[in-house]
């Protein structure tokens, strides 16, 4: 069962460094723009090409594992390719992701800025991660570069699927931190509310980076999913 790790907003792939090491057959992609290539305007242009490098790869059903912003993404996926999903992990994210206009303002203001942009937005933001990890990301995030950190806030901000979520069949966890002021626990709750037979876990102490925080619970929760999914009959494979 192929796992393919999608991050959150303005990142890279390698914000799931803990998650690569503990499953070594997943594929923690990039998105388009990130830094490589043109980035999609809408979190439905994202999946689309996620969808289509799913193709490209030959992955069978993978099971879609999705962080923020890469939580839409997965969800909007299921939704429109549901035949192409095998499960879902949404961790730190929402139906609806709004965004508060002043963390739009920062990051819009952080454009042609990089050392102020670093030090005002990514710092705070990563501040809770291991800092060897939290610099080799922050790094990355400034490849990126804010103006396509603010498209993808942008692409969260009208990213609403709250009277759709119900039609997602694909088996789901949903993974919160009790601390996440950006999607609180409540999107999570409602995530698993509305998606029929979802399992959540809430990590105490945990903030938006909960995988990063938290690697072995985080991990041990999906590795339990996958062993879930496997006594119910789908069948575990690494491609």
């Amino acid at each position: 069962m192929k796992l393919i790790f999608i991050h959150g907003a303005g990142n890279t792939g390698l914000v799931w460094h803990y998650q690569s090491k503990h499953f070594p057959e997943s594929d923690a992609l990039s998105l388009p723009g990130h830094p490589e290539g043109q980035p999609r305007t809408s979190i439905e242009g994202y999946a689309d090409w996620l969808h289509d490098y799913v193709l490209q790869r030959k992955y069978n059903a993978p099971v879609l594992v999705g962080h923020s912003m890469g939580g839409g993404v997965a969800q909007t996926y299921a939704l429109k390719y549901p035949q192409d999903a095998k499960a879902l992990v949404l961790i730190g994210t929402g139906a609806r992701l709004r965004v508060r206009p002043d963390f739009l303002n920062l990051i819009e203001a952080g454009i042609g800025q990089p050392p102020d942009y670093i030090k005002r937005l990514l710092e705070p933001l990563y501040g809770t991660v291991e800092p060897w990890l939290r610099d080799m990301v922050i790094e990355k995030v400034a490849e990126v570069g804010a103006r396509v950190q603010l498209n993808d806030f942008q692409c969260c901000d009208k990213f609403d699927i709250m009277d759709k979520i119900q039609s997602i069949k694909a088996p789901t966890l949903v993974i919160c931190g009790t601390q996440d002021d950006m999607t609180p626990v409540k999107y999570s709750q409602y995530l698993a509310d509305k998606i029929k037979g979802s399992k959540l876990v809430i990590i105490e102490g945990a903030t938006h980076m909960v995988f990063m925080e938290k690697p072995e619970e985080v991990n041990r929760a999906i590795e339990q999913f996958l062993r879930d999914l496997s006594l119910r009959g789908i069948p575990m494979q690494s491609g």
